[in-house]
């Protein structure tokens, strides 16, 4: 009879730039839902930009941090997203 030696399964090594590439996403996709919500609850539940429910001055000041915090929102995504980081792979 033959010995078998016990059969294993060999798996490839991780690639970190695989899970730079997902914390890059979730980063993403949570600050768009932050500052989502932030600006649902600034401009519908509190009324600011409701024009029935505001006045003019809240109305401006609602308008001007939503375009404020839409262009710091997508400076830094662009900025994240541009960034080429070294990555360390563990198999190399």
């Amino acid at each position: 009879m033959e010995t078998q030696e016990p059969q294993q399964d060999r798996k490839e090594p991780f690639d970190m730039r695989i899970v730079q590439y997902f914390v890059r996403i979730m980063r993403t996709v949570f600050l768009g839902f932050f500052w989502m919500i932030i600006n649902v609850f600034l401009g519908l539940y509190l009324g600011f930009a409701v024009p029935e429910e505001s006045t003019t001055g809240r109305m401006i000041f609602f308008y001007s941090w939503f375009v404020l915090s839409l262009a710091g929102y997508l400076f830094i995504v662009i900025r994240m997203w541009r960034k080429n980081g070294n990555v360390q792979d563990n198999y190399k």
